[in-house]
């Protein structure tokens, strides 16, 4: 689960890291109130106002903005909110800005003695172990530092067995370069950085910039979140932070009937039964010259009526011009499948787009038998191989 930057750094706050104080509004009023609270608690009048959706480069987009009084405040306001913010990181339609948050200028006018620093904390796939990954070049996209100057980025693994030691803390703050207070700084965000990443169950804590101030202060100026959905049931203050306006529609609709879905770019809807079938079941798909539209596992316990708003998901997408049905019925007997696909087709009407139907294991013969007997306009195959060449013959 994706957090917003005012919520994750309410995280860090917790945890005992510095943060750039701010105030979420969803009003140009309501930013404007937000300033003039800011202003009583920092004693500066200039304020950054930040765009709130889950996508980072919001400020190529102009989603971020400097103001130095409240009538620039308001006017940035009232164009950041609602505008659709296009960034590297959403499609090509964007993302509607629903808040903004009013944040402290902590880059202080007239100071130049100040460095940007990246700093994120994540798992290391290849090793198993969580690392902290850091570069002086903060304020730049990391891919961009990793392709051109890969020197500049450091990483410290994290020994499950003892957790962050304090000579790792050190060591981040000797390679970033830092002395005196900085550097007691640093190692204090860092510790209590890994403690905010591993007490709240997260997959990601990405900051860029994490900032030196003039006076030698270390805070996180940004902060990008991701929780992990399996220990959410640990966190139900967490769980109350997700924003579904962020997230795919379809997406959340299939949430809620338990279904594992994921939005894809192709032309060829997928219903499966299992991760690693619906992964073979989408290479198939490619193999076939097709491509797989989305990702849906039914999981289980596929009944007619998992099944009847498995098809209305998939056929919601437009891009759809084939629909693959592959069931390995192990768990859940075919014929029951196959009876749950008739009442669908016949409860959601005429699907206009070529359905195939693979099912195979229990009572599978009995399945194909009622699926060939429905009168259906249903392609019904046996073997993995059939159904690429199905895929293949519908889509040419």
């Amino acid at each position: 689960m994706n957090l917003h930057e005012y919520q994750g750094k309410e995280i860090l706050n917790s945890y005992g890291v510095g943060i750039q104080r701010g105030i979420v509004a969803s009003t140009p009023e309501a930013a404007v109130e937000a300033a003039k609270k800011l202003t009583e608690e920092t004693g500066t009048g200039w304020h950054v106002i930040k765009a709130q959706v889950h996508a980072g480069g919001r400020g190529k987009g102009g989603g971020v903005k400097l103001a130095k009084n409240l009538e620039e405040l308001r006017s940035h306001a009232e164009n950041i909110i609602g505008m659709q913010l296009v960034t590297p990181q959403t499609s090509a339609e964007g993302k509607t800005v629903h808040q903004v948050l009013i944040a402290e200028d902590v880059y202080y006018p007239g100071e130049t003695e100040t460095s940007e620093i990246y700093m994120s904390v994540l798992l290391n796939r290849a090793t198993g172990r969580n690392m902290i990954m850091y570069s002086t070049e903060g304020g730049m996209d990391i891919e961009e530092v990793a392709e051109k100057t890969p020197h500049l980025i450091f990483t410290e693994e994290i020994d499950p067995s003892t957790g962050l030691l304090p000579f790792q803390c050190r060591k981040v703050a000797f390679n970033l370069g830092l002395t005196g207070k900085a550097f007691k700084e640093m190692t204090k965000f860092v510790a209590c950085l890994y403690k905010a990443y591993d007490g709240s169950d997260a997959s990601l804590f990405e900051i860029n910039p994490v900032l030196k101030t003039s006076d030698e202060k270390i805070i996180a100026v940004d902060a990008k979140v991701s929780i992990d959905d399996n220990a959410l049931y640990r966190h139900q203050d967490y769980a109350e932070m997700r924003d579904i306006r962020e997230e795919d529609a379809a997406e959340v609709e299939a949430g809620e009937y338990g279904l594992n879905y994921v939005k894809l770019d192709g032309n060829v809807g997928c219903m499966v039964n299992g991760a690693g079938l619906a992964m073979a079941t989408m290479d198939i798909i490619k193999h076939a010259g097709g491509n797989p539209a989305n990702f849906l596992d039914v999981g289980g316990t596929a009944d007619a009526a998992r099944v009847e708003q498995a098809f209305r998901i998939i056929l919601k997408d437009e891009n759809v011009k084939a629909l693959l049905v592959n069931i390995f019925g192990g768990i859940v007997r075919c014929d029951r499948v196959a009876q749950g696909i008739v009442d669908a087709y016949n409860n959601i009407g005429e699907i206009n787009v070529p359905l195939i139907v693979r099912l195979q294991g229990t009572n599978a013969e009995e399945a194909k038998k009622l699926i060939d007997e429905s009168g259906l306009k249903v392609h019904s195959v046996i073997l993995l191989q059939e159904a690429a060449d199905k895929v293949a013959e519908v889509l040419s």
